[in-house]
């Protein structure tokens, strides 16, 4: 067994357990937004969406350094990174995501653009919404292909 896929396997499982504890948060964060509309949970929110695309960029940087041993750079690299992780590379590894899944992870990637560029105050309910109510089909989806191709690296690592 190679140890190296191994690991990575491991590091990715773990992110995705922490992913999961972040969309609890973003969830319970909602409903009290709702509840009260004190905007303090909105910024919470924010915060919890930029986590969660974090924590996938920092699986799909994994994958790209320790497998494609290639990672884009370049003032686009967010983009081309999400590019990359949604295509079978011949005779290296299976695509890590569909692209309907990246389609969708795109709309976070470019919030998270927004809550490192805008003041929290500038955030609106209205905008951020179809992220929550989205988030947790997507996330099942998501784990469910990283899952999957976690099988594909460990069988070919046999």
């Amino acid at each position: 067994m190679n140890r190296k896929n191994l690991t990575l396997i491991s590091r990715i499982q773990s992110e995705l357990q922490d992913i999961e504890q972040i969309n609890d948060k973003i969830i319970e964060a909602w409903d009290k937004l709702k509840i009260s509309s004190d905007s303090l949970y909105l910024d919470s929110i924010a915060l919890n969406l930029h986590g969660f695309y974090s924590a996938l960029e920092r699986i799909f940087l994994t994958v790209a350094k320790e497998i494609d041993d290639s990672v884009p750079s370049g003032s686009s690299w967010h983009s081309e990174l999400l590019i990359q992780m949604k295509t079978d590379i011949k005779s290296v590894r299976p695509a890590v995501i569909t692209k309907k899944i990246a389609n969708e992870l795109d709309e976070y990637r470019g919030f998270r653009h927004i809550v490192r560029n805008v003041y929290s105050f500038n955030l609106s309910m209205h905008r951020i919404e179809p992220l929550v109510m989205s988030l947790r089909d997507l996330f099942e989806d998501v784990k469910n292909e990283i899952t999957a191709f976690c099988e594909k690296i460990e069988k070919s690592s046999k």
